[in-house]
């Protein structure tokens, strides 16, 4: 998934972003409300974990400008109000999700890949096809019972392929969904991970180029 995180604390923003690219989500991370809108207003992201307590404009506004602007964007507010009433204020915001601090990481990376299934149309908890099997929970990919060990970019290029279900994929799509903001649109970054990609994978090679399309497994 493509992930902002947006939390005016350099350190916290940094492990949340850190633990998140852990799992193979491309992570972009800001600072304050306005950049949030910015970064928000350029990018497609799956979803916005959002501080409610922002420098410039508040967290508040944020959400309210995300859920106005419509689209399958999904927002878990953070917060270091806990109360009932605290909760129930972010929630009416149109925030889909509410984790007060301090939290444990592994409840906030649940509830994100909780909030990602609900802005994608649902898929199966394993993906397969043509004789490939990719378990999102477990981090595994085997081919024709044969595991094979996939870099973190490499595991989040093959889960967008087969998430299309034999559609063709392009290249903006892979960058969009695998990488963060710091990529290179015009480098060969996402051929190159192909290439890995199909190197691992072995023969034969099940990974198709579609001219002027993309990348697609048949």
């Amino acid at each position: 998934m493509r992930i902002l995180v947006v939390e005016d604390e350099p350190l916290l923003a940094d492990a949340v972003a850190e633990g998140l690219r852990a799992d193979a989500h491309a992570v972009d991370v800001v600072h304050d409300g306005a950049a949030a809108l910015e970064r928000a207003g350029v990018n497609d992201y799956d979803v916005v974990v959002l501080d409610r307590d922002l420098p410039v404009i508040h967290g508040d506004e944020v959400c309210r400008v995300l859920v106005a602007r419509g689209g399958d964007i999904r927002v878990l507010m953070l917060t270091a109000a806990a109360d009932v009433d605290d909760r129930v204020a972010g929630l009416a915001l149109g925030a889909d999700d509410y984790l007060p601090k301090p939290f444990a990481f592994r409840e906030l990376a649940a509830r994100v890949t909780a909030l990602g299934r609900r802005s994608r149309p649902a898929a199966p908890p394993v993906l397969a096809r043509a004789g490939i099997r990719l378990d999102p929970h477990r981090r595994e990919v085997y081919r024709d019972g044969r595991y094979v060990p996939l870099s973190r970019k490499e595991f989040a290029v093959l889960t967008e392929l087969l998430r299309a279900d034999g559609g063709a994929v392009s290249t903006e799509q892979l960058l969009e969904k695998a990488w963060d903001e710091h990529a290179d649109p015009f480098t060969h970054t996402v051929r190159m991970a192909i290439l890995k990609l199909r190197r691992k994978l072995g023969d034969p090679p099940i990974i198709v180029t579609e001219p002027g399309a993309g990348y697609r497994i048949p």
